[in-house]
């Protein structure tokens, strides 16, 4: 029997990378909490730790139950606030020492930068003025804009890969691997947005993830990462996704890594108003140049 060459390829890449949100925390019950209480140390409420666990019990039953083998295995990746970081405590207690290859605090994955300690009368008005702006490009005062939180998501992605082309993960190819990021609702939108090309436009239509909810990114038996393996239509609809969004991940599910979507209008098509199909002028390149590029060569 002769042995897909990918194989070997594909299996050094992470067979599902999970980004989840963290639990519900007390900012997110009381604004006016961020008034006395800086971000990065905002608390899980009882609730959120319950959240956590419970999520931790799903995530195990869905890697253990899809791998293609029993030796799968886990890296965690964390935002360093203390309601992300209390978050994995909890979702640990679901996986035994042998199945973590890893876990690794990343500040770049930490939620968008308000400001620093945020009087919620003055921060009603300012996330008014955003919704008026534009979410994508609009800066805090003294804080962040999502365009801000995005240069630092690319930067961890490719710091992410460095790691996997390095194998500095020690991942035995034999395992399923997981990576299971614990971020922040705005940085996982932005994540995504990063991950599959989506547009500004597309990133602004996105809904907030929920406190512990998560979306699986699966590698496809072709090489690429899709939505669509593990998730619903109607799962990806709610999320804010729309038809050729939804389209592009079914077609991923199935494509060859590497290969291109010609159907997908944000690629291409959806920068022009108009495309011709052939080339009037495909001989113009056997033409002799003209003067001045004449020159230009002959100055070299």
């Amino acid at each position: 029997m002769h042995q897909n060459p990918n194989h070997s390829k594909l299996s050094a890449l992470p067979k599902r990378i999970i980004i989840m949100r963290h639990g519900e925390s007390k900012g997110n019950l009381d604004n006016s909490a961020y008034s006395t209480t800086p971000d990065h140390q905002m608390p899980l409420t009882d609730v959120g730790l319950a959240q956590a666990q419970d999520a931790g019990a799903r995530l195990r039953q869905l890697i253990s139950t899809t791998s293609s083998t029993n030796s799968w295995r886990v890296y965690f990746y964390v935002s360093p606030y203390a309601r992300t970081r209390s978050t994995l405590r909890e979702l640990g207690r679901s996986f035994p020492k042998k199945r973590i290859i890893g876990v690794r605090e990343e500040c770049r994955i930490r939620e968008q930068d308000f400001g620093n300690f945020q009087v919620e009368e003055r921060m009603r008005a300012i996330k008014r003025t955003r919704e008026r702006f534009g979410r994508f490009f609009y800066r805090f005062p003294e804080g962040e804009s999502a365009a801000d939180v995005f240069d630092r998501v690319s930067s961890f992605l490719e710091s992410l890969w460095r790691d996997i082309d390095m194998k500095r993960l020690h991942h035995d190819p034999s395992h399923d691997l997981n990576f299971i990021i614990v971020s922040h609702g705005l940085t996982a939108r932005v994540f995504l947005m990063k991950w599959f090309k989506w547009t500004v436009e597309q990133f602004e239509h996105l809904n907030n993830l929920g406190n512990c909810e998560f979306r699986v990114i699966e590698l496809g038996n072709g090489g690429e990462y899709s939505l669509a393996i593990h998730h619903t239509e109607e799962e990806m609809q709610e999320w804010g996704l729309d038809k050729d969004m939804i389209a592009d991940q079914k077609w991923r599910a199935n494509a060859h890594r590497g290969e291109w979507n010609g159907n997908c209008p944000w690629y291409l098509n959806a920068f022009f108003d108009h495309l011709d199909d052939s080339d009037d002028n495909e001989d113009s390149d056997d033409e002799a140049p003209s003067d001045s590029s004449s020159i230009f060569q002959n100055s070299k």
